[in-house]
């Protein structure tokens, strides 16, 4: 299941790149999510409680950072259990370009379900990925902003 956008954010490279990377700031702007704790430069452990339709489940999982260009692109993969759900996994390509005052996000990400999630149906997880992608960015948007303006 590919998902490829993009975003344009009002801050310079660097400040985003540092956003990328900040676990306060990642924590802030997924949805649903309840704690991330950098473990290494690289690894980060999360907890998310995601809404699919009429339930929801937490995951509990690994971030990992691989193919890192600071402040340029990573590849970010994370995978996590959600007890008899299941689990999810995923991964993305992240590559930011300069845009005069502005800096533009490009993602390619790719994911997998498996257990009784796979069995929603992938409308059903692809729409909830979207849903929360957009608020994610919305998020990550308005973090920066207010990062920018302190």
């Amino acid at each position: 299941m590919d998902l490829i956008g993009e975003e344009r954010i009002a801050a310079p490279r660097d400040i985003v790149w540092a956003a990328m990377n900040d676990p306060d700031i990642i924590r802030r702007c997924i949805p649903g999510c309840q704690s991330v704790e950098k473990l290494s430069p690289t690894q980060f452990l999360a907890t998310v409680k995601v809404g699919f339709g009429l339930f929801s489940v937490t995951f509990n999982g690994e971030i990992r950072l691989s193919n890192v260009d600071a402040p340029r692109r990573y590849t970010i993969a994370a995978e996590g259990r959600g007890g008899i759900a299941g689990f999810a996994r995923g991964e993305a390509d992240v590559a930011l370009e300069d845009e005069g005052l502005h800096t533009l996000l490009r993602y390619k990400a790719d994911g997998d379900t498996g257990g009784r999630l796979a069995e929603l149906g992938g409308r059903l997880i692809r729409a909830t990925l979207e849903k929360l992608a957009r608020r994610f960015w919305g998020n990550f948007n308005a973090a920066i902003i207010e990062k920018a303006a302190s």
